[in-house]
């Protein structure tokens, strides 16, 4: 497998991600192309003693689009751009995949224009993959449909499903509608009429609705949600999660040497 990597998205890059790059070929069976400013890029290469190989390659980007920007207008604009690039590397099958960690909605939208969608399919959603009791809880649309149909939400539903089952391995995958209440009369008009289109698909185990409680529970394998809902409970999950754990390193600091020990 050829991973195509967009070198200059994320946080401290090139950087960090050259160098996460470099890791990745030394510990799993797969060839890396990043993609970027080629000169940068070399830079953190030649800066930490690393080289070019077989297994991990440059293809040069001259434009990087950056998170404040538009995401389809930069699109049409920089042609040129890492993300863009990167993508085109799949489209014309010289890489098997495109991972980026800059601009999501760069990300989709070059996958949109240079990839197409699923057939059958009429917009794509971020599924993201939350810790839970069980295990994992996909959460979907974690982000790039603000505005959904109950069509839409169907659509993340069965593709949901599939990645539970085949790309994290369960083997009967339950999926449940975020909502605000169990019972199937709950809800506003988006969950009410996307309901009974869930409950009538026979494609996929439905459980039924669920709370926001229930992702870390672990109730269902995927819950299923509208882009605007879904970005707000994963921000609120970030969130959280640092505040515990400074709030758990300021009780320590507070303690004592043997908490701190």
């Amino acid at each position: 497998m050829k991973i195509a990597v967009d070198a200059m998205g994320g946080d401290y890059a090139p950087e960090e991600i050259v160098l996460g790059a470099v890791e990745a070929v030394k510990a799993y069976d797969f060839d890396v192309v990043l993609v970027g400013d080629e000169k940068k890029i070399r830079g953190v290469l030649d800066q930490y003693g690393a080289k070019e190989s077989d297994r991990l390659s440059i293809v040069h980007a001259s434009e990087v689009i950056e998170m404040g920007e538009h995401p389809a207008q930069a699109i049409r604009r920089k042609k040129d751009a890492s993300i863009v690039v990167a993508t085109r590397l799949v489209k014309d099958g010289l890489c098997d995949a495109v991972v980026a960690a800059g601009s999501t909605g760069a990300a989709v939208t070059a996958a949109l224009f240079g990839l197409g969608r699923i057939k059958g399919i009429e917009r794509p959603c971020i599924a993201t993959p939350i810790p839970s009791k069980k295990g994992i809880t996909v959460l979907l649309d974690s982000g790039a449909n603000a505005n959904s149909k109950p069509k839409h939400l169907v659509e993340g539903a069965i593709m949901g499903y599939h990645y539970a089952k085949y790309i994290l391995g369960v083997e009967k995958p339950t999926v449940g509608l975020l909502n605000i209440g169990e019972e199937a009369s709950k809800g506003n008009e988006l969950c009410q009429k996307t309901y009974p289109m869930l409950e009538n698909l026979k494609t996929i185990s439905f459980y039924g609705n669920v709370e926001g409680r229930d992702i870390p529970k672990g109730t269902v394998d995927v819950v299923v949600c509208d882009g605007f809902v879904g970005n707000v409970i994963l921000k609120f999950g970030e969130g959280m999660a640092m505040f515990i754990i400074r709030l758990v390193r300021d009780t320590i600091k507070q303690s004592g040497f043997i908490a701190k020990l």
